[in-house]
C-alpha cells in the first residue's frame, strides 16, 4: 500500500509544530518562552463569549447556510466598506480559519500544473496549500534591500504560459512589512495584463501600529484587479479568536459560488456557535480591539529596540502584524561548543535546547539566515526572552 503523491508532498506546519514543542516543555514544569506562536496571547473579549453562549441556549445548533449565515456575511461586507472593499454578502463565503478559506480558493482557481507566484519570506502554508491542489509553487525571493517586497521586474522574470496566481500578503507574516498604493498598482497592472488572479491574504489588516498608514488592499484599486482578486481574512488575530476557527473569502460573484459549492461538499457551514460569535465580534469588539493592537504596539516597541541593541543581530521595526524577522546572517560560520552554525534553524535549535526560547527560523518561510520572533505574547515573556536571546549571543560571539 503506498500514499498518495500529496500526503509524501504536504508537510506538518513547522510553526504550529516549534509551538506544540515549546508548550510540551511548559507542561513539563520547564520555563520555555515561547515566541513562535502567531496567536495572540489575550482571551477573547467577553460579550463575544456571552453571545456564543446565548447561541447555544436559543438552540442555534443546527445546520446553517454553507456559505455563512446571511447576518454574518453582512457583517463581513461592513466590516471590509472600512478598507474600501465593496462586497456583497453572496460574494463572501465564511470557512473553517484563513487556511481553508485559502483551500477553498486555490481549489476554486487551480488546475493541475498552475502555477502559483510566491514571494518569499511567505507564510509557511502557502506551499503546502498549493501542492494540495496540484498546483506548482514558484517562489520569488524578494530583496533586503527592497524590504521584502516583490517587484513587477521580478515578476516578469518568472511569469510563464503556466501562471495564474500571484499571492500578496500584506501586513506580511513574517516580516510586518506593507506594500504601498503604487506597488500595489503596479503589481495590479501586471496581473490584468497577464490575465491572473490575485490571492490576497488580509488576515492583519487590522493589526497596523500607525495612524497615518493604512492598510491598502490590492482589490480596491479599480475595477478590473477586483474582478481578479480573491481577498482571504478571518477573525483569529484582531479578536483573539484563533480556536474559534472562523475566516473568509471575499471575490466575484463567479469565484465564490465557486468557493461555497467546493465547501458545502467538504465541510458544509462553520460551527453555528461560532459565526454568532463572529458576528458579535464584527459589530461590537471595536474598543477590546483597539485596547490589543495599543498592547501589541507597545510590545513592538520595545521588543524591536531590545533585539537591536544586541550586537551581531538586527531587526526592521514591523508596521503591521505581531513578528520581528530577525537578521542572523552574522552568525552562520562560526561556531558554539565547537559546532558550527549553518543555517538559521541550527540558531534556533540552540536558543530552544540551551536558552529555552522557541523561535521560528527563517527556512520555514523560504528564507535563509534569519528568525521569526512573535510579540504576541507577553510582556514578561518579551522582557525574559530578548535576555536570554542577548545571553545567547554575548556567551558565544
Amino acid at each position: 500500500m503506498k500514499l498518495s503523491k500529496i500526503a509524501t508532498l504536504v508537510r506538518p506546519s513547522q510553526t504550529l509544530s516549534i509551538s506544540d514543542r515549546a508548550n510540551l516543555e511548559r507542561e513539563k514544569g520547564i520555563d520555555i518562552i515561547n515566541f513562535s506562536a502567531g496567536e495572540p496571547d489575550f482571551d477573547t473579549p467577553e460579550n463575544v463569549k456571552m453571545a456564543a453562549i446565548s447561541a447555544i441556549e436559543d438552540g442555534f445548533t443546527k445546520y446553517t447556510e454553507y456559505e455563512g449565515i446571511y447576518d454574518l456575511r453582512a457583517a463581513v461586507a461592513d466590516y471590509l466598506e472600512r478598507f474600501n472593499l465593496k462586497y456583497a454578502p453572496e460574494q463572501i463565503v465564511v470557512s473553517n480559519g484563513s487556511k481553508h478559506a485559502l483551500k477553498n480558493a486555490f481549489t476554486a482557481i487551480i488546475d493541475p500544473g498552475d502555477e502559483v507566484i510566491v514571494p518569499a519570506p511567505y507564510w509557511n502554508s502557502y506551499i503546502d496549500i498549493i501542492n494540495m491542489v496540484y498546483g506548482v509553487p514558484v517562489v520569488v525571493k524578494t530583496k533586503k534591500e527592497n524590504v521584502f517586497k516583490i517587484t513587477v521586474e521580478e515578476l516578469e522574470r518568472v511569469y510563464t504560459e503556466k501562471t495564474k496566481v500571484i499571492i500578496i500578503n500584506s501586513p506580511n507574516n513574517p516580516t510586518g512589512v506593507m506594500y504601498t498604493e503604487q506597488e500595489l498598482r503596479e503589481i495590479a497592472e501586471f496581473a490584468v495584463e497577464k490575465d491572473l488572479f490575485v490571492i490576497s491574504d488580509e488576515v492583519y489588516q487590522s493589526l497596523v501600529y500607525s495612524k497615518k498608514l493604512q492598510h491598502i488592499s490590492i482589490a480596491s484599486l479599480g475595477k478590473e484587479i477586483y474582478e481578479r482578486t480573491i481577498v482571504i481574512t478571518s477573525l483569529s488575530k484582531k479578536y483573539a479568536m484563533t480556536g474559534w476557527r472562523v475566516g473568509f473569502s471575499a471575490s466575484n460573484l463567479e469565484v465564490a459560488k465557486a468557493i461555497g459549492n467546493i465547501q458545502s461538499n467538504s465541510t458544509s457551514n462553520v460551527n453555528s456557535i461560532a459565526q454568532v460569535a463572529a458576528i458579535e465580534a464584527l459589530d461590537n469588539t471595536e474598543e477590546e480591539a483597539e485596547k490589543m493592537l495599543k498592547e501589541f504596539q507597545h510590545r513592538r516597541d520595545y521588543i524591536a529596540q531590545r533585539i537591536s541593541d544586541i550586537p551581531l543581530i538586527s531587526c526592521m521595526i514591523p508596521k503591521g502584524a505581531f513578528y520581528l524577522f530577525v537578521d542572523i546572517s552574522k552568525l552562520i560560520g562560526e561556531k558554539v561548543d565547537g559546532v558550527e552554525i549553518k543555517s538559521s534553524k541550527d540558531v534556533a535549535e540552540i536558543l530552544m535546547d540551551k536558552y529555552k526560547v522557541a523561535v521560528v527560523p527563517s527556512e520555514a518561510f523560504g528564507y535563509e539566515n534569519y528568525i521569526r520572533i512573535s510579540y504576541a505574547t507577553s510582556m514578561r515573556d518579551i522582557v525574559e526572552g530578548a535576555r536570554r536571546i542577548e545571553k545567547f549571543v554575548k556567551d558565544h560571539f
